[in-house]
């Protein structure tokens, strides 16, 4: 990509409906176990083998390679979901949760939000759940109040603030959006529920306040996914929510695996819902214009969506991963409506033309050529897919040639994102797994909820060659769990992306990152005029050694969940950084030279060259 043409750092700031019909999927095929451990047994690899006991991931040894280290529990993070399953098989049950990242007291760290589930089925009580809840049913808010110990390193501590934010999230949860609604500076919360979604305000004081009715958001659907960003370039943020299935827990079907046990049902068991399309008038409602926009044309099961450049532009278009069913592209036109062009872009099913089960995406420019790509995860026996970008809006599914086509291990993915972990200057991969149909082995074995799999780790190559390094990763990596939704962003501001897992039916996990600070790099904040991080603008780093690096500043992707708005570069063996180069979400730019590296740097419209 050429420089942004037309651009003095700023401040330096730390029923028989059927499972064999069902799209989420058949169980993997019989394998052979090695052993039963407690309620995880372990299974063959090409099942996303769910080990035995693993060592203790909240401990590292003094001699441990990894790269991630869970420390949730030494740092506060008490948070267990339930998922109200009392054998019904509901399948909502097992579909969520997700979590945020985000600044919500403006401290310049990052803060954790988690969605919680309650019991499901009329007439059903918590003495009818399976597992037992360990908590408060309700999402929890834990503030971030990291420290600098005495040699420098940091020191991270959550604190439970969710009755002082006043924020009562007590539907069944699904997912988050975070943005700043108000151009007031304080990061507003969208959450996603299975039935009934909530706006909260930020009040700037520590406090939130439910503005779901008065602001015109609300929405009864079966609702996952959602994203805020600029549609029309007016300088407020609007609201994309994408909604799932028809799904009733009063209507609930039966559908049967192939060995006829009763088993989760997909979503070509029931109808696909709508979508929604909500403009921010500025003055703290928004206005539904699904119709007009014309993302009331085409729905699908909803899953996974992200904001995005797809043809270069300036215009901000959306992607939207249906599960089971082709995924859309909106391009923007520039007069606030969209045409779905997903099909015709060659990204809307895979290279041998079939639909797959989208659920997590990710864009990114995983090739350095200046435009955005996109990865999304899938059903263990599909691949997770890329598609490149060919900078003027047409994909290529490259899964295949990037590695990605034969996984030795056979998972079921859902939170995902693109991160350079060893901030060498080469994207990497982390997938979140779970299965969505029961694991005959786990079942049989005693499993109470035999849907575990393990996460995964993919290296990004100098060839565009993704490596499985997830034996390297870490014990947090050998845990088999029920992975949903997953965020990621730089909790310790030591330079380097870390992980929140949230989990269905179990432990949230944090994944420190114990590698990319040990390389250089730079961390941007971009903001508006107004003093809000400017979602949507496109950032690139010219790097001394001749390398450039271009990153999107945004919050929505993965799979419910909602990321740290800044973004890092890894600079590999660059010593220094010539220039930065920002194109702001109305289309100008601007360039900031000398900046330092090591640090993070908060660049402001209006303020470079």
């Amino acid at each position: 990509m050429r420089a942004i043409p037309g651009l003095s750092a700023t401040t330096v700031d730390g029923p028989l409906e059927a499972a064999a019909g069902s799209t989420l999927g058949r169980p993997p095929g019989r394998c052979t176990f090695a052993r039963v451990l407690a309620a995880v047994p372990c299974i063959a690899a090409l099942a996303c083998g769910t080990g035995g006991a693993p060592p203790d991931a909240s401990t590292p040894g003094a001699e441990s390679p990894e790269v991630f280290t869970d420390v949730a529990e030494r740092v506060g993070l008490d948070f267990v979901h339930f998922n109200g399953m009392s054998g019904e098989k509901y399948m909502v049950e097992m579909m969520g949760p997700g979590g945020a990242f985000l600044d919500y007291d403006d401290d310049g760290d990052q803060d954790v939000f988690v969605l919680q589930g309650r019991m499901l089925g009329d007439g059903k009580t918590i003495e009818d759940a399976l597992i037992p809840p360990k908590g408060p049913l309700r999402a929890r808010l834990y503030r971030n109040d990291l420290e600098r110990g005495r040699d420098g390193a940091a020191v991270v501590r959550f604190v439970d603030v969710t009755d002082a934010s006043g924020i009562l999230a007590d539907g069944y949860g699904m997912g988050a959006a975070t943005g700043d609604i108000d151009n007031d500076g304080d990061v507003d919360i969208y959450v996603t529920n299975f039935g009934g979604n909530r706006l909260f305000r930020n009040n700037g004081d520590g406090t939130f306040e439910d503005v779901t009715r008065s602001s015109g958001t609300e929405e009864r659907r079966w609702s996952v996914a959602a994203a805020f960003f600029d549609l029309d370039r007016d300088g407020w943020l609007d609201l994309y929510v994408g909604n799932y299935v028809a799904h009733r827990t009063a209507s609930n079907k039966r559908c049967f695996a192939e060995a006829g046990y009763v088993d989760y049902c997909g979503p070509k068991a029931y109808d696909p819902e709508p979508d929604r399309l909500f403009r921010n008038r500025g003055d703290g409602t928004f206005e539904d214009v699904t119709r007009r926009s014309g993302l009331g044309s085409a729905f699908g099961p909803a899953l996974g969506a992200i904001p995005l450049d797809a043809n270069g532009d300036s215009w901000p278009d959306l992607y939207v991963a249906n599960d089971g069913a082709p995924n859309y592209l909106w391009i923007n036109r520039g007069d606030g409506t969209f045409v779905e062009d997903a099909l015709l872009a060659g990204c809307a099913v895979n290279r041998d033309g079939a639909p797959e089960a989208s659920m997590g995406v990710d864009a990114a420019d995983f090739d350095n050529d200046g435009d955005e790509d996109l990865f999304m995860t899938h059903l263990s026996r599909e691949t997770n897919t890329i598609y490149v970008n060919d900078g003027h809006g047409a994909f290529e599914d490259a899964t295949v040639r990037t590695g990605l086509g034969a996984p030795r291990e056979r998972c079921t993915g859902f939170g995902t994102a693109w991160l350079d972990y060893d901030n060498d200057g080469r994207l990497d991969l982390v997938v979140v797994n779970g299965a969505v149909t029961l694991i005959e082995e786990s079942l049989a074995a005693g499993d109470p909820y035999p849907l575990r799999q393990k996460k995964l780790l993919f290296r990004g190559g100098a060839a565009g060659v993704f490596e499985d390094v997830s034996a390297r990763a870490g014990p947090a990596f050998e845990l088999s769990e029920v992975g949903r939704g997953a965020a990621f962003g730089d909790v310790d501001n030591d330079g380097d992306t870390d992980v929140l897992v949230v989990n269905n039916a179990g432990p949230v996990r944090l994944l420190i990152n114990r590698v990319g600070q040990d390389r250089r790099w730079i961390g941007l904040r971009l903001v508006t005029r107004d003093g809000r991080d400017a979602l949507g603008a496109w950032a690139g780093v010219f790097a001394s050694d001749g390398t450039t690096r271009f990153r999107r500043v945004r919050t929505a992707g993965s799979y419910a969940s909602a990321n740290d708005p800044r973004v890092l570069f890894g600079l590999g063996d660059a010593t220094r950084v010539e220039r930065v180069e920002v194109r702001w979400p109305d289309g100008s730019a601007e360039q900031w030279s000398d900046l330092p590296i090591d640090r993070y740097a908060t660049l402001a419209q209006g303020t470079g060259r």
